[in-house]
């Protein structure tokens, strides 16, 4: 019986891999696409659209994997149905259940990978993607040109002169008109630094006038700072835990949730339908198991999504109960009283 089980998850090993290299090939290219449409509006190099991709790396296994094995599983068993194999297994006196419990250990071991992909992995990626992305147009709007009149640093207009091979500015000017005061500031030279989302000009060697009707005013400096914030949608959180619990993007955390633990357990609960499409008698019927697994994928993901809104939370067992009655239904009827 070792030898049988090893037998049929070797033939479903290379189904899967065949399956799941095209499929996750195709989703880096739609993914790669999407990121490049950020070049639009943000500069990123080749390593920040590494990092970005990697960001989104679980999202890709998390759509691709289900699918993947759903797919393997039925074609690998209609495979083993052509070459008359299953015939043989059956006539030996072996239950059609067997079969079941077999793939069952692969699709549990599947749905618990893919429920602490979405449960600890989905929040660091998702955390880390858009702070990422969020970061990088914020630091777009302070793209300070050298030598060109027009930069502005908050309040301030903002002149720099030639840029070093350091980064650095040589000859800069800053200026701030106030109600009832005006303000200039040389220095010699300045950084840019951005820390976490301040940016701070930083002013070496230089001098600051503030003059108004009043008085007139004049200081010397050999480091000044200059902070200014920027407006950056920063997400923070410690504990996965924290993430879906707190109320920051509830709706959408909710609707992430329900569809993404529905999804987990798809391999699980889909073997009897598996099993029903993909275990044939090849003299006596012709499969159509590629129409079944179209409807049957579009059907699950069909009525996950679109039961969210009417439903809420008890979409999942919902979803789950009647799947799971509808597939063993067909298999009893197909499988059972065949074999």
């Amino acid at each position: 019986m070792k030898r049988l089980q090893h037998y049929i998850t070797a033939n479903l090993s290379t189904l899967f891999i065949s399956i799941f290299l095209p499929l996750f090939a195709i989703a880096s290219v739609i993914l790669f696409i999407k990121l490049a449409t950020y070049t639009a509006v943000i500069q990123l190099s080749v390593w920040e659209m590494t990092k970005l991709y990697i960001f989104r790396l679980p999202e890709i296994l998390f759509y691709t994997l289900p699918i993947t094995f759903f797919i393997a599983s039925a074609l690998s068993l209609l495979k083993l149905s052509n070459d008359n194999e299953i015939v043989v297994i059956f006539a030996l006196g072996i239950k059609p259940s067997y079969i079941i419990k077999t793939l069952l250990k692969p699709a549990l071991l599947l749905s618990m990978v893919l429920m602490l992909d979405f449960l600890i992995l989905f929040p660091h990626a998702t955390v880390l993607s858009g702070n990422f992305v969020s970061y990088k147009k914020s630091e777009a709007k302070f793209n300070l040109a050298a030598s060109e009149f027009g930069n502005s640093f908050g309040d301030w207009l903002l002149y720099l002169g030639k840029k070093e091979s350091d980064g650095s500015f040589s000859k800069v000017f800053l200026f701030n008109k106030k109600e009832k005061e005006e303000i200039l500031i040389a220095a010699k030279s300045a950084q840019l630094l951005n820390d976490s989302g301040i940016l701070r000009l930083k002013l070496f060697n230089g001098e600051g006038y503030s003059y108004s009707k009043e008085k007139f005013t004049q200081i010397n400096f050999e480091t000044m700072i200059i902070n200014d914030t920027m407006k950056t949608d920063i997400r923070t959180y410690k504990k996965p835990l924290e993430f879906w619990l707190s109320d920051d993007r509830a709706r959408d955390k909710k609707q992430m949730f329900i569809t993404d633990l529905l999804m987990s357990l798809f391999p699980a609960i889909s073997l009897f339908f598996v099993v029903a499409i993909g275990v044939v008698h090849a003299r006596h019927g012709k499969s159509q198991i590629y129409l079944f697994l179209f409807i049957g994928i579009i059907l699950y993901y069909g009525s996950t999504i679109g039961l969210q809104n009417a439903l809420g939370y008890y979409t999942i067992p919902t979803v789950l109960f009647t799947w799971l009655l509808v597939t063993y239904l067909m298999y009893r009827k197909t499988i059972l009283k065949r074999f």
